[in-house]
Order: C-alpha cells, then structure tokens, then sequence
C-alpha cells in the first residue's frame, strides 16, 4: 500500500513514519508496521470488499474488549465507501508458535499463558457483549461461503485432505446439536498465533479480534487444541486440565474444528 491510498485526514499524522510490510496473517488485508524515531509503532491494517468487512469487524471488536483482555489500542478508524483503514498501536510480545519456534521447551509456559486468557475471556459478561457468533450464524455464513466457491480445501487438515466444499459442510452439519451448546464470549479464531505473550508468560495481547462474540466455548477449545495435538497430544490434554475440562465433549470439539474449515 502506498501513502497516496491513506484518508486524507491522516497524511499529517503518519507523516515521517517509515513503512514496513507485515506479510503475518491470513486475512487477506494489507498491513504495515509503522515506525519513527522518539514515537511509538503502530499497525496499519486495510483492505477493500470483503476485506474492509472484516477491517470494520476488527475495529469494532477492539473497541468493545478494551478494559475486558489485553488487546491492542485502537488509535484511529475509517470506514469509507468500499475501503476500511485500522491503525493501533503496536504490542509488545511474541505470539504463541512464535516462542514455540524460538525455544520448544517454553511450550508449559504457552500453555497456561492460553488458558488464563480463555477463562478470562469466556468470564467476559455475555449480556454485555453486542456480538453474535454463534454456531446457527457461522453454519449460515458457511453454506454461504460453499456456494460462492469461497472455500480453500487445499488448506484443509488432513484428515479432511481430498474433500470438497460440500462434503465438509454436510459432515460439519452432520455434528451440529443446538443442545449441546452453550454461550460465552469467545475469541473466535484462537490459534497459537493470535496470542501475544512475553519471555514469563504474561498475555501482551490478542490479535485478529474481528470473530469474536457470544457463541459455544468450544468454538475455542477446539481451534487450540487441534494445534496442540499436532505438536503433542500429551500438550492438548495439558491445556484441557488447565481450563477445568477433565471430560472434552469430543462432538463438540469435531464440530468446531470442522466449521472452521470452512473459513
């Protein structure tokens, strides 16, 4: 992204900030870290369509969990015509496969880090939240997403590796009980890399907030746990024990998984 794509009314505040391309994430959005010297960094985030959707989304969400989990700061916001721009302030940290990645052995450490965030985060009071994101909603979006061709199956898990759109939706919807559901404030996309931590595990901030909302807790559980059981299972179990879930509704956990596999 260039200067000339900016709002008009922030050219003077960006002015003299070096850009530097982050190419983390999945969104499809394009973000930047901004730098200067005696000031402090900050992100930029922007994107068209479908992208600027889930720009607005994001911002919206910040704005809500401030005070709530620690997340980033937003600093200012524009939504205008088929463009969304974010611009927070930088945080501190590195997300959780990141100091995997660096040092394997801090993985205990990783994992008390996500379970404290979670049960602070699913403790959030669900009256007070504005956000729907419950199952019914996202099995909604999802056909959507399988008529539109929007799906990327060649980013399924392997076990799911050779299907097509549709049969991974009808198996996901072949898992859906409403009775077994629950409602909490949920992170919605909480995979190791959407947790910032430091070097003794304090919880920095999360990131890509833009799904979060009221739906069932393991919406969560089951996107981090599916990324523990890669590393070790002997790590899921440990997370499970560490949020109090002695007995995982494995129906519950299926399901979810296999929705996510359709965003």
């Amino acid at each position: 992204m260039t200067r000339h794509v900016l709002p008009a009314s922030w050219d003077a505040r960006l002015a003299g900030y070096e850009w530097h391309r982050d190419e983390a994430g999945e969104s499809g959005g394009v973000i930047h870290r901004l730098t200067r010297d005696g000031a402090p960094s900050l992100y930029l985030k922007y994107g068209t369509g479908a992208v600027a959707e889930a720009v607005v989304d994001e911002a919206v969400r910040l704005r809500w969990l401030q005070g709530g989990v620690p997340v980033a700061r937003p600093v200012a916001f524009v939504d205008e015509g088929d463009a969304a721009w974010l611009l927070t302030a930088a945080v501190a940290g590195r997300t959780g496969d990141a100091w995997l990645e660096h040092d394997p052995a801090m993985l205990p450490v990783i994992i008390a880090a996500f379970a404290g965030f979670l049960k602070r985060l699913h403790a959030l009071p669900v009256d007070d939240c504005p956000f729907e994101a419950g199952a019914a909603l996202r099995l909604a979006a999802a056909r959507r997403r399988v008529a539109a061709g929007e799906v990327d199956v060649d980013d399924f898990d392997d076990d799911h590796l050779g299907w097509d759109a549709a049969r991974m939706l009808a198996h996901t919807e072949a898992l859906y009980d409403p009775d077994l559901h629950r409602r909490v404030v949920t992170h919605g996309d909480f995979s190791l890399g959407n947790l910032l931590m430091d070097e003794h595990g304090q919880v920095t901030g999360c990131l890509d907030v833009g799904r979060m909302g009221v739906a069932d807790p393991y919406q969560d559980i089951a996107i981090l746990c599916a990324n523990l059981a890669e590393i070790d299972p002997a790590a899921e179990r440990a997370f499970l024990a560490a949020i109090g879930v002695a007995s995982p509704d494995r129906q519950r956990m299926a399901f979810h998984r296999c929705l996510d596999e359709l965003f």
